[in-house]
Formats: structure tokens, C-alpha cells, sequence
């Protein structure tokens, strides 16, 4: 699962290593990403690959607080005007919103609130898996202590295949499709090696909205 809002730097890496490795993704785009001009072709082309395209609201909204996320910062009129909008532009490349009803949040962030207005919008909120470091690869050095090399996320990622007793079945893994430029370490472009190394272990893979519609049957290893 990818998501992007100002960046996709990664984009054609992305899709070079998908289509590579013969892998379907979900990738989950702002309307500030649709609206780009400059990913247009991009989006075009995970579209005709048979990606899964989604909605991750149109600004990028904050709807709720980092330390009390109980206290929303949006209103429900914002909230859905906000989101019906990210799906309008979506409309632009033929993506129907009956055919992308899985929303990922923006930030990952949200509270039982919003997960209640994205359900009464006839919409089903999802999030990705815990356990790994991959969410983290936006991070870039001038962020201290929170920036995470791409071997430290790459790690992270076998070490929880190895150490959970269910592997990475029906694991949400979440990697960014671009990410600032003051991070030159990028995660992506060790994306092929992962889905390779991955691969070798038995695991196969599927788009979100067929891992929630109807569920594979996994086997580890």
C-alpha cells in the first residue's frame, strides 16, 4: 500500500518493481497528488497496470489532535467536503467511487469519529498493519531521532516476518510513493529486493480491496 501527497520521486520505481515482479498494489492519493499536473502521467499509468486507486482526502487534512486524538480539528462539514472532493478529482481519471471504496486517512491518523462519518459516507476506513518500520520511510536526517534509515525499515520488516507467529500473512504494509528531498536515502528503491526476497519465502500478493472483499487463504512460507 502506497500513499503520496506533494512528492512521487519513487513513482516509476514503483511501478518498475510492481510490474517486475508481477505485483498488484493499492496506492491511496490526496486530490493535491490527482490534481498535480506533473504525476497525471504517473497515475495514468498505475491505473492501466491494475492498481488499486484510492482516496487519502484532497488537502491532506490533520483530523485530530497529535496528543489528544479524541479533539478533532475538522468539522463534519469539512470532513466530507473535503473528501467528496478528492473523489471528484479522482472522477478525472475514471476512478468511480463505487470502485474505490476503501479510504485510507491522511496521516494514518483518526478517531472513532471519523472512522463514524467514513462509514455513514457508505465508505470503509482501513489502516496498515503495525509491527514494521516501513510507515516511516518519509523520515529524512534534519529530524533527529525520528528519521529511520532504509536498512533499519528493510530490517524491521523481515525481522517481524520472522518473530510473528502468523508471518506477513495478510500483513498492510505501507510505503510512501515519494518522500522529501532531503531524504537521499530512499526506501523504494529497495522495493524490488523486498518483493524478490519476499517472494522467495512463499508470500504472494494482492490489493487491498481484495484482501478485504475475499481473503486469500495464506499459508507461511
Amino acid at each position: 500500500m502506497f500513499t503520496g501527497d506533494e512528492f512521487a520521486d519513487g513513482g516509476e520505481v514503483i511501478r518498475s518493481a510492481l510490474k517486475q515482479n508481477n505485483v498488484p498494489a493499492s496506492f491511496f492519493l490526496t486530490g493535491n497528488f490527482y490534481a498535480d499536473a506533473r504525476f497525471k502521467g504517473l497515475i495514468k499509468g498505475l491505473k492501466k497496470d491494475g492498481n488499486y486507486l484510492g482516496a487519502h482526502s484532497d488537502r491532506h487534512l490533520l483530523y485530530a489532535d497529535w496528543t489528544k486524538r479524541g479533539s478533532l480539528l475538522v468539522s463534519r462539514q469539512e470532513f466530507n467536503d473535503d473528501l467528496l472532493k478528492n473523489y471528484e478529482r479522482m472522477a478525472g481519471f475514471g476512478i468511480r467511487r463505487k470502485d474505490a471504496p476503501y479510504f485510507l486517512p491522511p496521516y494514518e491518523w483518526y478517531n472513532s469519529t471519523i472512522a463514524k462519518w467514513t462509514d455513514e459516507m457508505g465508505l470503509k476506513l482501513i489502516n496498515f498493519s503495525p509491527g514494521t518500520r516501513s510507515a516511516a520511510d518519509y523520515t529524512y536526517p534534519e529530524m533527529g531521532a525520528a528519521y529511520r534509515p532504509a536498512d533499519e525499515i528493510y530490517r524491521s520488516i523481515i525481522e517481524k516476518e520472522r518473530t510473528d507467529a502468523n508471518g506477513l500473512n495478510g500483513f498492510i504494509l505501507l510505503v510512501h510513493i515519494g518522500t522529501d528531498p532531503r531524504r537521499t536515502d530512499k526506501f523504494y528503491n529497495r522495493l524490488d529486493e523486498l518483493l524478490r526476497e519476499l517472494k522467495s519465502m512463499g508470500y504472494s500478493f494482492v490489493k487491498l480491496n481484495d484482501l478485504m472483499d475475499d481473503p486469500p487463504g495464506f499459508a507461511k512460507r
